[in-house]
C-alpha cells in the first residue's frame, strides 16, 4: 500500500543546507563525489515482530500484539501404524494460525499428565507405567511408557522422519520443539527419574531431528548428561522461566547451559521457552503478586537471551497490568536498526548499476535465525516499481557487536527517469505473515512492510 505521493522535485534543486527531513531520514548529497547520503531516525521498539516475544496457546488474541501460537498434537493424533501418518490435526492447526498471519511453535507428545495417553494403538504393547503425580488420572489417565522399547524407537524414528519430509521450511512453522520424552514431552520423569528415556534414546531422537529438519531449528527442553548437546540446529527453552532460571545450581537453566559449555548458544541457536504459569499473570502487577520464587523478569531475559515465550494468561490481562506485559514481551529477541544509507554513483544511472551501502545494527539481546530473504525497492507515486534481492544475511546482526556495513550493486532496468523512493525490506516468507519491522521513523511510512530509506533521482 502506497502511503503518500512525492514531495515536489523542488527539493533536488534547493542548497545542501535547505534539504529537509523526509520520512525521518536526513539527506546529504556530495556535489564533488556524486554521493547520496541519508541518516535514518531510530524509532521506538515496534509492537510485534516474527518470531520473538509472548505467544497464546492457539487461538483469537486480537488485542494482544503476538507473531506465534502455540500447540502440543499427541503421537496417536499423527502416526497411525509404524510408517504410515494422518497429518489432518496438524494441517488444520497450522492452517488457522496462518491464516492469522502468524507462525506456529509445537511440540508432540507421548504422555501428558492428565490427558489421554498419547501413544498410538499400534503400539499399546509397549509395556508402560500409572502414575499420580501432578493430578495424573483426574480426570484423564496417561501412562510413562517405556522409552527403551525397541519398537516405540523405531517409530519415533519413523515419525520424526515423516515430519521432517512434510514440514522442514515449512513457513508456517517457526520453530518445533522435540518433545516426544518425558512428562509433557519435557524430557523429564521427576520425581521417577529412573522412567526417563536413556542418553542413548535421546541422541537417537536428537540424530533423527538433525537428518529431517535442514531448516526449521528444532529446541530442546536443556542439556542432558550423555548426550550430544552441541548441535548446530538446535536451541534450547527454558520451561519454567523466571523461576529456575538464573542461579548457582545444575537445575538453574542459565547455569545449566554454561555448564556444559553453550554459554554463548544464543549467538547462533534459539533460546525460547514458557514463563511458568505461577507467575505468568501476576508478575505484571503492581506491585507483583508472585511466589517467592520468582526471579526478576529482565534479568532473566539478559542472562539468557531469549528470543520468545509461551505466556498464556498475559493475553487476559488488562489495563496497564496488560500494558507492561506488552513492554515485557519487546524485551524478548531481536531489534534492527538502520542508521545510515548511502548510494553512488548520484544521480542514478538510468539502465546502469548503483551501489547502496547500509550500516544496521541490533539493539535487542539475540539474533535472528533464519536467512529470510532482504530486498532494495523503488517506487513511484504509482506504486513499487522494481525490486532486487541482496545476499545480506540478518542472522549475522548480533546485539553489541557495534553494527554492521552492508553494501550491494543494483542494476536499474526499465525505469525512467523521475524520483523514486529507496526501500528496504525483510520477506517473511508465510504469504500473509507480519512483516518484519525495523526501528526506525520511517518504518512503514510509504509502502506497509517496508521501511524508506530516502528518496533519489534518476536520471
Amino acid at each position: 500500500m502506497l502511503h503518500r505521493t512525492f514531495r515536489s522535485w523542488i527539493y533536488f534543486l534547493l542548497p545542501v543546507a535547505a534539504f529537509p527531513v523526509v520520512c525521518g531520514c536526513s539527506h546529504f548529497k556530495d556535489e564533488s563525489g556524486g554521493d547520496l547520503s541519508f541518516t535514518l531516525e531510530p524509532a521506538a521498539r515496534p509492537s510485534v515482530n516474527p518470531l520473538i516475544g509472548f505467544m497464546p496457546y492457539a487461538g483469537e488474541y486480537p488485542d494482544f500484539p503476538h507473531s506465534m501460537e502455540f500447540f502440543y498434537l499427541a503421537m496417536r493424533d499423527l502416526q497411525t501404524g509404524p510408517a504410515t501418518f494422518d497429518w489432518t490435526r496438524l494441517e488444520r492447526q497450522l492452517n488457522q494460525i496462518a491464516a492469522r498471519g502468524h507462525q506456529a511453535v509445537f511440540r508432540v507428545y507421548l504422555d501428558y499428565p492428565k490427558k489421554s495417553y498419547g501413544v498410538p494403538d499400534f503400539l499399546q504393547h509397549v509395556p508402560k507405567r500409572r502414575y499420580t503425580d501432578f493430578g495424573n488420572g483426574r480426570p484423564n489417565q496417561s501412562y510413562s511408557p517405556d522409552y527403551e522399547h525397541p519398537d516405540l524407537v523405531a517409530a519415533l524414528k519413523n515419525l520424526i522422519a515423516a515430519l521432517g519430509a512434510r514440514y522442514d521450511g515449512d513457513p508456517r512453522v517457526g520453530f518445533i520443539q522435540a518433545g516426544l520424552l518425558g512428562f509433557w514431552g519435557e524430557w523429564h520423569t521427576y520425581p521417577h527419574n529412573d522412567w526417563m528415556a536413556s542418553p542413548r534414546v535421546m541422541n537417537m531422537v536428537l540424530d533423527a531431528y538433525e537428518q529431517a529438519f535442514r531448516e526449521t531449528l528444532i529446541l530442546m527442553r536443556e542439556p542432558k548428561e550423555g548426550v550430544h548437546n552441541d548441535r548446530p540446529r538446535v536451541g534450547f527453552h527454558d520451561d519454567s522461566f523466571a523461576w529456575y532460571t538464573v542461579g548457582p545450581t545444575d537445575w538453574h537453566f542459565a547455569s545449566k547451559l554454561q555448564a556444559f559449555g553453550l554459554g554463548e548458544v544464543w549467538k547462533s541457536r534459539p533460546i525460547g521457552g514458557e514463563v511458568r504459569p505461577e507467575i505468568q499473570a501476576g508478575m505484571w502487577q503492581l506491585p507483583p503478586k508472585v511466589p517467592p520464587e520468582y526471579q526478576d523478569f529482565d534479568t532473566c531475559v539478559r542472562a539468557t537471551h531469549a528470543s520468545w515465550l509461551l505466556n498464556e494468561e498475559a493475553f487476559y490481562l488488562r489495563g496497564e497490568d496488560k500494558e507492561r506485559a506488552i513492554r515485557g514481551a519487546q524485551l524478548l529477541g531481536y531489534e534492527f536498526v538502520v542508521t545510515s544509507c548511502s548510494v553512488r554513483p548520484y544521480p542514478l544511472p538510468a539502465q546502469k548499476t548503483f551501489e547502496i551501502t547500509l550500516r544496521i545494527s541490533n539493539r535487542g539481546v539475540a539474533p535472528f535465525y533464519y536467512p529470510w530473504p532482504i530486498e532494495i525497492g523503488l517506487a513511484s507515486p504509482q506504486g513499487l516499481q522494481q525490486k532486487w534481492a541482496t545476499p545480506w544475511d540478518l542472522r549475522t546482526l548480533l546485539p553489541g557487536d557495534g553494527g554492521v556495513k552492508w553494501s550491494h550493486l543494483v542494476p536499474i532496468t526499465d525505469l525512467g527517469r523521475g524520483t523514486y523512493l529507496l526501500l528496504l525490506r525483510v520477506v517473511n516468507p508465510l504469504e500473509n505473515g507480519l512483516p518484519l519491522r525495523f526501528a526506525n521513523t520511517a518504518q512503514d511510512k510509504d509502502i506497509t512492510g517496508w521501511l524508506t530509506l530516502g528518496e533519489v533521482v534518476i536520471r
